[in-house]
């Protein structure tokens, strides 16, 4: 494979002196050369590392020059094309996935979903869609790599000074150095902000949902920042929502029993389920890899899958919890499904790809009558670090993180970071660059009104950064996809937009 431009070998086409010039869109480029750099050199994993460094550098370099637009998207095009050529389409490009959802997804815990392990690849050298022993593989081919890190590390440092590089070579506290406040938002004020969200790949546009029985979506430009528009309908509080990956469509829950999909141009309501027991419906998530699909928690422990284009619940699809369902998440392949509830426990599915069904697999008292607030999954640490981990908020004055032991969703404790959290639903992030960032970082609201960044791989002093500037506990926080701009949003219902430093 070429650096940067002539002959792809074996593909039969040629790159010319013009499309060299496009690699002025170099974080894109990056993006689809990281997504198939464990297919390189497979003997020498080494060169891919210094082949992504170098890379890097170069498309930096040219970034400079400035092109033609059109021609830009092009070379992007072209580019995309010829590596799908030689190694095949990745899985994440599954037929699965609804036809209006789109394959961009940029973010690093996206870019390889699976580990590089040669029985999970096709002929071609693609990964198949799903490896049962996944998860033990990762830990197995990592071993030898973890062994040499100092004692309580999770990134082994021997091998990440070319991410570090990638960065700037900047430490953790620099990188998120959020301090001035871009924007207040404050038209939910009096009724609390559960969940916000900005939506995926995307600088600018965020949402919201309030107890007030109404969600919010806003951008933050061009300035000034302003409310696009206002998705009335529910006929009690909004519990939760999440967009979908081409960020036309959102899925709400409320208290009044419904579960409500929005028109996210002009607001609105496209359907509305009914949950048949009447019961609230408390949490909402998408499956990954299909978009047609979403699945929701109530009050009556159940969870169950709904098929949002007929409306209709999915056979095999539910399960039930000990206690109500507050908490959702999917691993990034979409094939193991986490949920906690208000009685201390957090419970693994195992999704069927092809109908939808449910299969309980594991269960985790983490602390009996604690709520399960939140949990975040996440495909790895760092780059260097293939951990598959789960962020979680427990109303045990801790923010937990745990690591996925096995393909059926074992968890095993980590870490955890010290937080005021006792009563009130706090959810927590992992920051979605920090692959290519010194350090690991995650963020968390709090019921003393502050954000706080912890870096994972201290053993001491793991705060890196303290946001105050709320008047209630902070129930929710949400990056944008450059980290730019971190949103978070209170019980007084505040939103507030941070900025990083400038340097």
């Amino acid at each position: 494979m070429c650096i940067l431009t002539g002959i792809c070998p074996g593909s039969g086409f040629v790159f010319t002196q013009s499309a060299c010039g496009m690699a002025a869109v170099w974080q894109q480029v990056l993006a689809v050369d990281a997504r198939y750099n464990a297919y390189r050199t497979p003997t020498f994993p080494q060169f891919r590392t210094q082949y992504i460094r170098r890379r890097s550098q170069l498309l930096r370099e040219n970034a400079k020059c400035g092109f033609e637009p059109g021609l830009r998207r092009q070379y992007l095009r072209l580019r995309s094309q010829l590596l799908a050529l030689r190694y095949g389409p990745l899985s994440e490009q599954s037929s699965f996935r609804a036809s209006s959802v789109r394959s961009s997804r940029t973010t690093l815990d996206r870019m390889e979903d699976f580990e590089e392990d040669p029985r999970a690849q096709g002929a071609r050298g693609h990964r198949r869609s799903v490896s049962r022993g996944s998860y033990q593989l990762q830990a197995q081919m990592n071993r030898a790599v973890y062994d040499e890190r100092p004692p309580g590390s999770l990134v082994p440092t021997s091998v990440a000074e070319a991410s570090r590089a990638m960065a700037g070579d900047t430490t953790l506290s620099e990188n998120y150095a959020f301090a001035g406040m871009h924007h207040i938002f404050d038209q939910h004020v009096d009724s609390a902000v559960p969940r916000l969200q900005f939506a995926n790949d995307d600088k600018h546009l965020l949402a919201c949902c309030s107890l007030d029985g109404t969600l919010s979506i806003m951008t933050l430009s061009p300035p000034p920042a302003s409310v696009k528009v206002t998705l009335k309908g529910h006929g009690g509080p909004v519990t939760d929502f999440a967009w979908s990956l081409s960020n036309d469509i959102i899925v709400s829950t409320s208290l009044d029993g419904t579960l409500r999909i929005w028109n996210t141009e002009d607001g609105r309501c496209i359907r509305e389920v009914r949950d048949p027991e009447s019961s609230e419906l408390l949490c909402c998530t998408f499956q990954p890899m299909n978009n047609n699909l979403t699945v929701v928690g109530n009050s009556k422990h159940h969870l169950q899958v709904v098929n949002i284009s007929t409306g209709k619940k999915v056979k095999g699809g539910s399960s039930k919890l000990t206690g109500r369902v507050l908490s959702l998440s999917f691993d990034a392949p979409g094939r193991i499904l986490w949920a906690g509830d208000d009685r201390g426990s957090i419970f693994s599915f195992l999704f069927d790809m092809a109908t939808g069904k449910l299969t309980k697999a594991k269960r985790l008292v983490v602390n009996e009558g604690s709520s399960i607030c939140s949990i975040s999954a996440r495909s790895w640490i760092s780059r260097e670090a293939r951990d598959p981990s789960l962020l979680v908020n427990a109303c045990v004055n801790k923010l937990l993180l745990y690591r996925v032991v096995d393909n059926e969703g074992t968890l095993q404790l980590k870490r955890s970071f010290p937080i005021q959290h006792g009563s009130q639903l706090v959810h927590s992030i992992f920051c979605p660059l920090m692959s290519f960032r010194q350090g690991a970082c995650v963020v968390t609201g709090s019921e003393d009104a502050c954000v706080y960044f912890f870096d994972v791989e201290r053993n001491t002093k793991a705060i890196v950064n303290k946001l105050q500037g709320h008047g209630g506990p902070v129930l929710d926080v949400s990056f944008n996809c450059d980290e730019s701009l971190l949103a978070s949003a209170d019980s007084t219902g505040m939103v507030i937009i941070w900025r990083r430093e400038q340097k």
